[in-house]
């Protein structure tokens, strides 16, 4: 029997990465999207998969395959449609999922044979299985399925030395908060658990010494989180990953962290201004407490990625010289910047919407580097220029020193972090497309006028 020849895409979503001569490297951790699907394809399917993120290897346009499944997120959908376009002339039978096409299902549906909608797991071999047998439908849905027994990722099909953090597992789904941004909260999954032995088991079985959680929260069930942990103790391993600002209120948890590995995390601040928590349902996040959770986190040796937003609406143009002199003093070890972007599904995106205050629906500048709505106390070009302005500042050669000096025997995670945005600068500063057009229109004109130029494991 003919292999099916498989493409998995997932495009370019413009990842800090470094790049000397044909090397390209991501600054992220590896993505387990295309790796689980590919691990998914049934036993009795004869296939060829080839394995394409888009941030470090090359498309290849010129080959000829069977079904090309692209998963996109909101900022990249614009690129996946045309890669769809392009791959469907030559023959190909197109399959779009992803987060977007899950919030934004009959405008992907226009740009491919079939979409799965929500989780893949089951969706995606139901899908192969029907392609085979000549019985494609148009959509496939499904949400939260089990995740015991769950297929270990394909690693050996990602790009060799293609990602500073190569060995990517999880153990949770979804996330119990409401954070009105986030499109997480809006998709119809709900919060689930691996069985602890299964993680462990394929923890265990990655040779390298360092792993990452990419769990969006993964201290959302304290007791399977100490379930997890205690598990991990005796592997060894060093480990990142995600969790809220409450860490700082549960220092048993946070010694558990500590004995289980942990040395990296990424934490959400969002913002100096309780007011803007309480506004974006993350008033569990609490400023007042930020000098005692960075204290206590770098007395663990745990380096810390800060993450900021600006656009809120009691933010001032006075904010980024506030916020950077707040980041220094605090001593974040690697700060992360993001423009306030309200993603479509989110009560964000429906209450700047209904405030007329979204400038357009060009989903390509919905990637949290571009302003895409009108901001309450300042222009939307007075928020671009601020924000330009505290990463260059942030990562000039003092502010890096006084954030990092004493970092101790991380200093090398700190560095390397701090050297990726460094290097982002250039790019961002040379960025001019920075705004499609500058009057604001409703979502309806926007989106028709979108309509007219556009060429966990979700798919």
């Amino acid at each position: 029997m003919k292999k099916m020849r498989i493409l998995l895409i997932m495009p370019d979503a413009r990842i800090h990465r470094l790049k000397i001569g044909p090397l390209v490297s991501s600054f992220r951790e590896a993505p387990l999207t295309l790796t689980t699907l590919a691990a998914l394809i049934p036993d009795d399917i004869s296939s060829r998969v080839w394995v394409v993120d888009e941030s470090v290897d090359r498309v290849p346009w010129h080959h000829s395959f069977d079904l090309v499944a692209i998963s996109c997120l909101t900022g990249t959908a614009p690129r996946a449609y045309a890669i769809a376009h392009h791959f469907r002339q030559k023959g190909a039978v197109i399959v779009l999922g992803g987060v977007h096409v899950t919030l934004r299902p009959d405008e992907a549906a226009q740009h491919s044979d079939t979409i799965v909608i929500g989780d893949a797991e089951r969706s995606w071999p139901k899908l192969l299985h029907d392609f085979q047998h000549h019985r494609l439908k148009s959509r496939y849905e499904d949400h939260g399925p089990s995740l015991a027994s769950y297929p270990v990722a394909r690693r050996d099909l990602q790009k060799r030395f293609g990602y500073m953090s190569p060995n990517t597992v999880f153990a949770t789904r979804g996330c119990k908060n409401r954070c009105d941004f986030c499109t997480v909260a809006s998709l119809p999954s709900t919060w689930q658990t691996r069985p602890v032995h299964e993680v462990i088991d394929e923890i265990r079985s990655i040779r390298s010494r360092r792993i990452v959680f990419n769990d969006v929260s993964l201290l959302e069930d304290r007791e399977y989180a100490k379930e997890l942990f205690t598990a991990l103790v005796p592997l060894r391993k060093k480990w990142g990953g995600l969790c809220t600002a409450e860490i700082v209120r549960d220092d048993e948890m946070l010694e558990l962290m500590h004995a289980s590995g942990c040395i990296y995390l990424l934490i959400g601040l969002e913002s100096f201004s309780r007011d803007n928590l309480v506004r974006i349902a993350k008033g569990f996040n609490r400023p007042a407490e930020y000098q005692e959770l960075m204290t206590k986190l770098h007395a663990k040796n745990i380096v810390v990625q800060g993450c900021f937003i600006f656009g809120f609406d009691d933010d001032t143009p006075e904010i980024f010289d506030q916020t950077l002199d707040t980041v220094n003093d605090l001593k974040i070890d690697i700060p992360r910047y993001a423009i306030y972007t309200p993603y479509p599904g989110t009560p964000a995106f429906d209450r700047l919407d209904a405030e007329n205050r979204l400038l357009h629906t060009k989903w390509q500048y919905y990637d949290t580097q571009h302003v895409v709505f009108q901001p309450k106390q300042m222009s939307a070009k007075e928020l671009d220029n601020g924000f330009r302005r505290i990463y260059t500042r942030t990562f000039s050669i003092p502010s890096i020193t006084k954030r990092t000096l004493g970092t101790g025997k991380y200093f090398p995670i700190t560095f390397m972090g701090n050297l990726a945005y460094k290097r982002y600068i250039k790019r961002l500063q040379n960025d001019l497309d920075r705004f499609p057009f500058h009057r604001s229109v409703s979502v309806t004109e926007s989106t028709h006028a979108e309509s007219q130029i556009s060429t966990g494991c979700t798919l």
